[in-house]
């Protein structure tokens, strides 16, 4: 299908959170975080990847990361975008997250996985984790990280998504749970992450777009969005899936509706950490496959 290219210009959590994610210094590239004024997100989606019962077809979802990172890197085949990102040289961690409610999908760390494999990455050089991260060598020693998490609402950090999802990088997760968990961005500065993300995927399969209370999870609340959220930009990202969430809370509720706490942890990202691009008018989002319901 052809690729569509829209700009978002939408006050980020207008009304829910008071406030706007201002344009940022820097957006992060494959190696390093690089200043730039803008950032691109890719948001792709299927209807056939998931089944009447939610079931995922791991083909689908296949093509759908391929043709994600086609168009983030501007390739026209799938492997020669993968190796604009990995070096066959690299050891990477692929950061996923088991909250069991909403895990990371199976089929999507496997497809990741593959696409490691046949750009010629050892497979001993591989590793895909969450809560183990800072007990696992190949994590202690990676030189690239992938960063994939479901897209959900959180209640320590009003959302969960890419930004978040570095909390278990540090020993002590809950030391970062005050201010609406405003200094997450800090963890990225760490050595054991800093400059190594090459890539950022929030799965929005079947995100969760309300929730109250610590551990929350509705089924009257997840719907089949059926796409991916990708880009090399974490701030960027995430901005453009809680914004998402915020639009659906406004479509299902037909109010705005506030989140526990509102999530200014991304903008903090952007204005202290220099992480990447928060404002929404500065990103790029570029749509492929279906566009029914889609939002953003």
């Amino acid at each position: 299908m052809k690729e569509k290219k829209i700009i978002t210009r939408r006050d980020f959590l207008k009304g829910t959170a008071g406030l706007f994610l201002a344009g940022a210094l820097a957006s992060a590239g494959p190696r390093e975080a690089q200043a730039q004024s803008s950032a691109q997100v890719i948001v792709i989606r299927k209807p056939e990847v998931l089944d009447s019962r939610d079931e995922i077809n791991a083909g689908v979802l296949q093509s759908m990361l391929d043709e994600a990172i086609q168009a983030l890197t501007n390739r026209k085949e799938t492997l020669a975008g993968w190796q604009s990102l990995f070096s066959k040289a690299d050891t990477v961690g692929i950061k996923t997250n088991a909250w069991r409610y909403l895990s990371t999908p199976k089929e999507l760390e496997d497809g990741i996985k593959r696409r490691l494999l046949d750009i010629g990455i050892n497979e001993k050089n591989l590793s895909v984790d969450d809560r183990g991260v800072l007990d696992n060598p190949v994590f202690m020693n990676a030189t690239a990280l992938v960063n994939v998490r479901p897209v959900r609402t959180h209640h320590w950090s009003g959302v969960g998504t890419c930004l978040k999802n570095y909390i278990m990088f540090v020993r002590s997760p809950s030391s970062y749970h005050g201010d609406a968990c405003s200094d997450l961005g800090r963890i990225w500065t760490l050595p054991v992450v800093k400059g190594k993300t090459r890539l950022n995927i929030l799965c929005a399969l079947t995100p969760q777009f309300y929730g109250r209370g610590a551990n929350y999870f509705d089924r009257r609340y997840v719907w089949p969005y059926k796409g991916l959220i990708v880009g090399t930009d974490p701030v960027a990202v995430d901005a453009v899936g809680a914004e998402l969430l915020r639009l659906k809370r406004m479509a299902f509720f037909k109010e705005e509706r506030a989140l526990d706490v509102p999530p200014v942890h991304i903008t903090t990202a952007d204005k202290k950490y220099h992480l990447g691009v928060s404002d929404l008018s500065k990103i790029q989002i570029i749509r492929l496959g279906w566009t029914e319901g889609v939002l953003i």
